[in-house]
């Protein structure tokens, strides 16, 4: 039998942080001291917390072997919302231009829940791609409580990769989401069978549960018991945030990976009250404690093929985040991999980014490595303050800010 001790401290919180927007999740800015040529760029707005000492140690060992350019197999991001229509053809070049392949998220308005509907959006993705793209949407169906075993296997043989839980009113457009893990138990099983992944945003949603502890108390709860039910289900918890689901997945079996997003490897839950109350640094799930953070980087960059990139660049309208009501989301998809490479490069890891970004992903989804090669270089970038997105703006992760890694080639 399953077990994993995880520490359930309990609080009553008034909201479950969901947004009522008709977009979807994800969000975050980094707030760790950066490297010496973002320092340089002069004095910036975000604070700064210190590095980790182990960090900070490996940055000084290798100081004098500093590595100026680092050409890797073109990486795949394994968690990624693109929206629709007008705005999704403005955000779907920028994860094309770096990624070979991307797993897209269903919750649109309505949730993809079907297969035609998930081939349909697939076809809207493809024709939002530039000329000449071989970018591939990897498409994934939004489980339900009805979802059944008929609708897996159709699911499969019609080329989609992954089914996505959404606990119901967990985040941005997840009221449609499985209220009880019973009630799709028969899918589950069939998604077993088929070889078909489930993809957890693994959060409770019950009030009493404090926001900051609903990752946890989620595994113990939820995650663990569905193991043992279906003991071959193939699970990612995507972007996790605590010490917690780091442990969980290290220890876990081999059906058992994690998707981490940039923002999640680099900031902590002071990044959401910095000098004031910043919408743009709010995601599901919350950023949490500066040791949650120092966990989730260590899990990244330890080289253990359990863990691999999944940005959950999540694009929103600037109004929709500086609203009373701020929705979740980050738009981390133009700058992503350059922060990567800096988030490992603090770490003292950059020869483990590749097998993170290109490797470790594929390998779990049971896919073929990507063949052709990317370079990144220290040649620093400044973010735009945003970038188009249909009708509007969206601000973008590290938004007038310099990121020290560029990709060229």
């Amino acid at each position: 039998m399953l077990r994993f001790p995880v520490n359930m401290f309990r609080t009553s919180v008034s909201s479950s942080g969901r947004c009522a927007a008709t977009l979807a999740a994800g969000s975050s800015r980094i707030i760790v001291r950066p490297l010496a040529s973002a320092a340089a760029s002069g004095p910036s707005s975000r604070p700064r917390i210190p590095s980790p000492p182990s960090a900070t140690a490996a940055a000084a060992s290798s100081s004098s072997t500093q590595i100026n350019s680092l050409t890797i197999t073109r990486p795949d991001d394994w968690h990624l919302h693109v929206r629709d229509g007008k705005a999704m053809r403005d955000v779907v070049p920028h994860t094309a231009a770096h990624f070979g392949r991307a797993v897209i998220m269903p919750n649109l308005v309505p949730p993809v829940s079907s297969t035609q509907a998930a081939l349909d959006y697939r076809a809207r993705i493809l024709d939002a791609l530039p000329a000449g793209s071989s970018f591939n949407p990897l498409m994934t169906l939004y489980l339900t409580d009805r979802t059944t075993p008929e609708e897996v296997y159709r699911a499969k043989e019609a080329g989609v990769v992954a089914f996505k839980l959404y606990p119901a009113g967990a985040t941005t457009n997840s009221d449609s989401g499985v209220t009880d893990l019973e009630k799709p138990l028969a899918a589950l099983k069939a998604m077993s069978d088929a070889g078909l992944l489930l993809l957890v945003h693994g959060e409770v949603t019950e009030t009493e549960v404090d926001m900051f502890d609903r990752e946890a108390v989620f595994i113990q709860r939820k995650l663990l018991p569905l193991l043992e039910r279906v003991p071959g289900l193939r699970v990612v918890m995507e972007h996790i945030t605590t010490k917690e689901a780091a442990e969980f997945v290290a220890s876990a079996p081999s059906n058992v990976a994690a998707s981490i997003t940039p923002q999640h490897m680099l900031m902590n839950r002071n990044a959401l009250f910095a000098k004031g109350l910043r919408p743009h640094n709010y995601c599901l799930p919350i950023l949490k404690r500066e040791k949650h953070r120092e966990a989730v980087m260590a899990a990244a960059t330890s080289g253990s093929p359990k863990f691999f990139l999944g940005t959950d660049s999540a694009p929103h309208p600037k109004g929709a985040k500086e609203s009373s009501c701020g929705c979740a989301g980050m738009f981390s998809a133009p700058v992503a991999l350059g922060i990567y490479a800096t988030a490992f490069e603090q770490a003292g890891a950059l020869e483990r980014l590749e097998a993170f970004a290109s490797f470790n992903g594929p390998d779990f989804y049971g896919l073929p490595r990507n063949t052709d090669k990317i370079t990144l270089v220290r040649q620093p970038q400044r973010v735009p303050d945003s970038y188009a997105f249909g009708d509007n703006v969206v601000v973008p992760m590290w938004a007038g800010e310099e990121v020290a890694w560029s990709v060229v080639a």
